[in-house]
């Protein structure tokens, strides 16, 4: 399972010109998930992110998780995350999930950010998502369970 999370401003994401999710300050998360992926996964990816300190404490420096800055999490999915990149020109996405358990994963990834008191937003899962973002610094990081 990966997450590429970025540190923002705010964020959106949009299907057929209606926002279907947003957030202020907080993370959007770019969620792949993979084959082999189950929830024990998704429980240490969701730890993972929400306690990765990439906000600034009082000094300016990158010490607070996202909780600790009051902020909110974005999930949006991303299959093409799970993408093999290594030969030629054309990208093969044999390595991620099938899509219903994509999707279940998924779900499940952004229900229990909210048991864990975040609040999240999240896009439509298999839709033609356009994501709106203004990147803080811009911080970004390639999360992987």
């Amino acid at each position: 399972m990966i997450a590429l999370i970025q540190r923002v401003l705010n964020a959106s994401v949009s299907v057929e010109n209606s926002v279907v999710g947003e957030i202020g300050l907080g993370l959007l998360v770019l969620l792949g998930v993979e084959k082999g992926d189950n929830q024990k996964r998704a429980e240490r990816l969701v730890e993972k992110v929400l306690g990765y300190r990439i906000f600034s404490d009082e000094q300016g420096k990158m010490n607070l998780n996202v909780r600790q800055a009051g902020g909110s999490v974005l999930v949006v999915s991303q299959f093409t995350l799970a993408a093999d990149t290594q030969k030629g020109m054309l990208p093969s996405f044999s390595g991620g999930a099938a899509p219903d358990k994509a999707n279940r994963l998924y779900t499940w990834f952004s229900d229990y950010c909210r048991r864990q008191g975040v609040t999240t937003a999240n896009g439509r899962f298999a839709a033609n998502m356009q994501v709106a973002l203004v990147n803080d610094g811009p911080v970004t990081f390639w999360l992987q369970v």
